[in-house]
């Protein structure tokens, strides 16, 4: 990349650390071009607040902010849901926004004709990747500057130097300078003591958890709640029909007032490095519960046992960037025709942290309490005696032969 052509970049810009000093390195480094701040709205609310006012007074040209929240939830969120991804339990709240926002932002870079583009993520991290790779996919030939990659800054505490040289309005302190990434589905919390394994999160510290409580500050009477799904999507909470963003949204209040969806673990970056991380995810937690649930009397027994294989692949594949490839959208329609089924009314219990069942219903259950039940039924218990006597005839071959 000549340094010399760039004359317009667009930032994918937060407002936070990272990005607001990206902003004047930018016109510093590269020819004082344009820089046009481009912000995605996946839900992470006040943080949206006065962000044009600091992107212009940083440097920026223009702010645009991207309302994607419906896009996020229903073409990222519940695809995911769906198939019953996680990587190594982390409900992928970073994950699936990167190329949700990643999308946006070059549909912005194309429009306004820009030169390159940028973003603040950290050459340790995972999400360079995720903006890289769906900057490929949308824009092939675009240039990408990566700051971290580049510059002679070393952390997050020369960063604040920066700012303040700068006269840069930051949010955080050195104290509270935590790297946390909020969206409406989750709130990510590393660095700090986080980064040392031995030591347990701050739960019950003021303003450290903020989609919830602990569950020792979680009330001492449970909560109920109804969720119904239509092919695996959630369609209404407790009897009121809604629309997906405002489930997640509900779910949120609801189950951080309950102490839900609090996850404290080490995991394996994209990059190979291990990395300790406090995730809050209280309105996904619940859902990805009630949809399992829900799957348990409306998926058969093969079906099941392969979407629970495959979920592993599909949540490696969102973790490490690769959602627009040929084999996330495979398996995507994998997923949904093994959801045609999965419809009906879970409820559950929360109580404290825990989400407890409390009862499932669907039209299409495979569930048979006339067959499954201990009392007087149909089924003819003396056929098992034929089919263990197949089953097995390859364990009683084995034996003969090893017994001569």
């Amino acid at each position: 990349m000549n340094k010399e052509n760039i004359k317009k970049v667009v930032l994918a810009y937060s407002g936070g650390l990272d990005t607001s000093i990206i902003i004047p390195w930018l016109k510093e480094n590269y020819n004082n071009c344009e820089v046009i701040a481009v912000s995605g709205n996946v839900g992470q609310a006040d943080e949206l607040e006065g962000l044009e006012e600091k992107a212009l007074k940083t440097g920026a040209s223009k702010l645009y902010v991207l309302d994607l929240t419906d896009e996020y939830v229903e073409d990222y969120i519940f695809p995911c849901l769906k198939a019953g991804a996680v990587y190594e339990d982390y409900l992928l709240g970073t994950s699936h926004a990167r190329p949700c926002i990643a999308k946006g932002l070059v549909e912005i870079a194309l429009k306004e004709g820009a030169d390159a583009i940028a973003h603040g993520c950290t050459g340790k991290g995972n999400d360079q990747v995720r903006f890289e790779l769906a900057i490929k996919h949308f824009a092939p030939n675009m240039p990408v500057i990566a700051p971290w990659r580049e510059w002679s800054i070393k952390s997050r505490e020369e960063e604040i130097d920066y700012a303040e040289a700068h006269n840069i309005p930051l949010k955080i302190n050195r104290e509270t300078n935590y790297s946390k990434d909020k969206n409406l589905w989750h709130l990510s919390h590393e660095g700090l003591d986080l980064e040392d394994p031995g030591n347990e999160p701050q739960y019950e510290k003021p303003g450290f958890l903020e989609m919830g409580v602990s569950p020792v500050q979680a009330p001492d009477e449970p909560t109920y709640i109804t969720l119904d799904f239509e092919k695996g999507i959630p369609v209404a909470l407790n009897g009121e029909k809604l629309s997906g963003k405002e489930i997640v949204l509900k779910l949120n209040q609801i189950g951080g007032a309950n102490g839900i969806g609090l996850l404290d673990i080490v995991e394996n970056r994209l990059v190979g490095i291990k990395c300790r991380g406090v995730y809050e995810t209280p309105g996904g937690s619940i859902l990805y519960k009630a949809h399992n649930v829900l799957e348990t009397i409306t998926l058969d027994k093969l079906t099941m046992h392969e979407k629970q294989k495959l979920a592993i692949t599909f949540g490696e594949l969102v973790y490490n960037g690769q959602w627009f490839t040929p084999l996330r959208e495979a398996l995507s329609a994998f997923v949904d025709k093994t959801q045609e089924r999965v419809t009906g009314t879970v409820r559950l219990k929360l109580y404290k942290g825990n989400m407890i069942n409390a009862g499932v219903w669907s039209p299409n259950s495979l569930y048979s309490e006339e067959i499954a039940t201990f009392g007087e039924s149909d089924y003819n218990q003396a056929d098992a005696a034929g089919f263990i006597n197949l089953y097995g005839l390859p364990i009683q071959v084995q034996a003969l032969v090893d017994g001569k």
